[in-house]
């Protein structure tokens, strides 16, 4: 797939996925969100990829949603359709089996916020700023932007920068627990590829278990993840990966995971 507002690389193991409107700071429109879905569905059933990595051509990730196509109000179908597109496809990020890192390449805003919120990694340049500024142009975020950000960074701080708008330094992010690592910007692009080859070496299994024990606990009472976390590890007992891994171990060597 390579088309005008998505575009798709494939780095060894782990596939690239670029929001490609520089004009717009990688605004969200109803073709990006349909794309970015799609982009998401292609490199989720390739079986090589292991790890997916969404980025920004340009000097944005993304800056939210096109409001040039919110001319026609809360009301116009087309918007409608948008949001709930927009939506879905966020919502797809946690869903996909495989680690997403989010590469914020530069400001991220609003819907890029919700973007890299829904993703299981953050890591941005050193350069960027980042922020929720639904407000600044009235609206309320639809897509994470008030329940996510409250859950990374709790409520009193989700409020003040959802009632601001105000974007700030990654480093700052990096503080607050939303922003994994904070890479110069001259080894960026370099650094997250590392990071998403060090990743694609375990074992498929336990990323995709792992992911979902974490993402589910979070809706749970301590006991109830207790249990599906032990539910997991039992369940995992007679899988190849396992045996792999304690082989590889025994003998002194790396392994070699293959997902089942």
């Amino acid at each position: 797939m390579n088309s005008r507002t998505v575009l798709v690389e494939r780095r060894g193991p782990v596939g690239w996925i670029r929001l490609n409107r520089p004009e717009v700071l990688n605004a969200l429109n109803a073709d990006l969100v349909v794309e970015l879905d799609e982009a998401l569905t292609e490199l989720e059933l390739d079986k090589d990829i292991r790890v997916l990595v969404i980025t920004g051509t340009g000097r944005a990730f993304c800056a939210g949603g096109d409001l040039g196509s919110f001319s026609g109000g809360l009301s116009d179908d087309a918007m409608n359709t948008f949001l709930r597109r927009a939506a879905g496809s966020l919502e797809h990020i946690p869903q996909v089996d495989k680690p997403v890192i989010a590469a914020l390449n530069g400001v991220t805003a609003a819907g890029g916020l919700e973007i890299a919120l829904a993703c299981d990694v953050v890591v941005a340049k050193r350069s960027v700023r980042i922020g929720d500024a639904h407000v600044n142009f009235g609206l309320i975020p639809g897509a994470g932007g008030a329940v996510r950000l409250a859950r990374v960074v709790g409520p009193m701080r989700a409020k003040y920068l959802s009632f601001t708008g105000k974007l700030f330094p990654a480093e700052q992010f990096l503080e607050w627990g939303v922003v994994s690592e904070v890479v110069d910007d001259d080894v960026f692009e370099d650094r997250v590829q590392e990071l998403a080859l060090e990743i694609s070496e375990k074992s498929p299994l336990v990323l995709a278990a792992t992911k979902r024990l974490i993402d589910d606990s979070l809706e749970q009472s301590t006991a109830t993840a207790l249990r599906a976390e032990r539910q997991a590890m039992y369940a995992h007992f007679d899988s190849d990966d396992l045996k792999e891994g304690l082989t590889a171990f025994a003998e002194k060597r790396k392994p070699n995971y293959t997902g089942r």
